[in-house]
């Protein structure tokens, strides 16, 4: 039995629109543009990278996100016509004074600040603190590793006290070396040595 003509044209008639509604919402053309969290997964050479959450799509991102690293979590953002933009990441661990790992041998001196890192939305960062150690200090001694985060492109150096009276070289490596040398003459083998930080009020990562 043939149903009538009317209830025929509804069932055709709702068909057509959960169609519709299914191509919307898969569709950018269609439901427009749209944002998302995602967590990057590859940084190509070029700077565009890929997303735990689209794989194989290829994002380029806005000048103003430096040095992306994987496991940031981004902003994507998804126009009309399909394209893909990362807008930057999110800044909820990226804005806090966070401290670095000393070297064996060296601890915070109480009086200043505890040695941190901070990292800046400009491809910048920054150094605050003072650590110590006693003893024999040798020139090039690692003092402390930088975070993968805080590490600059190329070899950063400023001068600082490393003893009293007696002044030196702190340099940041990009393996996350950070190191004491270079001193204006040879360190007395005991009372405290010093390792500066205040120096890096901002340095360039990339």
């Amino acid at each position: 039995m043939t149903k009538p003509a009317p209830a025929v044209h509804r069932d055709l008639a709702w068909a057509l629109k959960q169609q519709a509604a299914r191509v919307g919402t898969t569709t950018p053309a269609v439901r427009g543009a749209d944002w998302r969290l995602a967590t990057v997964s590859i940084v190509n050479s070029d700077g565009t990278l890929e997303v735990q959450e689209a794989p194989g799509i290829t994002i380029r991102r806005l000048a103003s996100y430096t040095t992306p690293l994987v496991g940031d979590v981004i902003v994507i953002s998804q126009s009309s016509s399909g394209n893909w933009l990362a807008c930057g990441r999110t800044a909820a661990s990226g804005t806090a004074w966070t401290p670095i790992t000393l070297a064996s041998g060296w601890a915070p001196n109480a009086s200043y600040y505890t040695p941190a890192y901070r990292l800046w939305g400009d491809g910048t960062a920054s150094l605050c603190g003072l650590a110590f150690m006693t003893g024999t200090l040798t020139s090039g001694t690692v003092a402390a590793t930088l975070p993968a985060a805080a590490r600059p492109a190329s070899q950063v150096r400023a001068a600082a006290q490393v003893a009293t009276g007696y002044f030196g070289v702190v340099t940041l490596f990009p393996n996350g070396d950070v190191t004491v040398g270079d001193f204006n003459t040879t360190l007395p083998t005991t009372g405290p040595k010093y390792l500066e930080l205040d120096a890096f009020g901002h340095y360039r990562l990339a």
